[in-house]
């Protein structure tokens, strides 16, 4: 089934750690979702060997990179691609082990499976086929990433990667801006620069903001700051690696009364047209655009 499949009785629920062999215990019959490290291989855990050399066949997004891990901590489990093109296909397969009393183990290239990647249809599978699935907790970028930030941790969430299209990209922005929590995403180095200056068009130019780069790796770094600030400074840099960036929760600000929203409506729109009016005058008071931008409609119009 994979690349180990001739491993001998002898090699198999075998790993070894710290030049050093160990037998694995045996497994009840379930899917595991196994956690692996981010970058530091030294970050897997002795539940996760355990889990990943008794299990029946080790399901992964690539083999090429989840050999580097068995080799390294000498597994000998099979593994079975399996990714976003051929889950379909093999699906069942992992499935018809399961349904043979044996245990499955998933696993993503780097990270824990199913944040951000579609494995939860796999899950889903399993629990509706009356099947056990149980989780092998390990390293996690998000996690990572929030916890060395300063950033609150009380109230938190994780948006993965933004589309990349303009309009969808600011409209999901916009969704969040106001969202009481930090929040996290994840981002291609290519974009990053763009992205920290829709950040902080959208969520406001003062924003405080974690930019993670390389987690747990030899390079790994974090830049601080507003959103402006990290926005300048990601411009002229050729980024590179894993990135996770963190945006803090807005400021709570008092709400607006009737009168000044207008005041500022008017000074803005003697400037500019309505829609960058309402735009500056949302951004500066913290209220919704949509509102602002009707009032501005009706100030301009001389219903006001």
């Amino acid at each position: 089934m994979g690349t180990d499949a001739t491993a001998s009785p002898a090699e198999k629920n075998r790993f070894s750690l710290a030049e050093h062999a160990f037998s694995a215990p045996n497994l009840e019959p379930a899917l595991y979702i196994v956690s692996t490290p981010i970058g530091n291989l030294g970050d897997i855990t002795v539940r996760a060997l355990e889990t990943l050399a008794a299990s029946s066949v080790i399901a992964c997004e690539d083999t090429r990179v989840t050999a580097t891990l068995t080799q390294k901590f000498g597994l000998k489990t099979p593994l079975l691609p399996y990714h976003e093109h051929n889950a379909d296909k093999q699906r069942p397969k992992i499935l018809a082990e399961l349904a043979n009393g044996r245990a499955v183990a998933l696993v993503s290239d780097a990270g824990t499976p199913l944040v951000s990647d579609p494995g939860f249809r796999l899950v889903r599978d399993v629990v509706a086929e009356g099947f056990k699935v149980i989780p092998i907790p390990g390293a996690s970028a998000p996690l990572a990433g929030l916890v060395a930030s300063g950033l609150p941790s009380d109230t938190v969430l994780f948006a993965g990667f933004l589309p990349q299209k303009g309009g969808p990209k600011t409209k999901r922005l916009e969704e969040l801006a106001k969202t009481p929590a930090t929040l996290i995403f994840f981002e291609s180095p290519h974009r990053t620069a763009a992205t920290l200056e829709l950040m902080a068009d959208v969520f406001g130019s003062n924003r405080e903001a974690v930019v993670a780069r390389e987690l747990t790796k030899r390079f790994e770094t974090f830049e601080r700051g507003t959103l402006t600030e990290l926005a300048q400074r990601f411009a002229d840099q050729q980024v590179k690696g894993e990135i996770v960036i963190l945006v803090g929760p807005p400021e709570e600000k008092p709400e607006a009364e009737a009168s000044d929203l207008d005041e500022l409506l008017k000074e803005a729109l003697a400037e500019m047209p309505v829609s960058a009016a309402a735009k500056k005058v949302a951004k500066a008071t913290g209220l919704e655009r949509s509102e602002v931008y009707k009032r501005a409609l009706d100030l301009k119009s001389g219903d006001g």
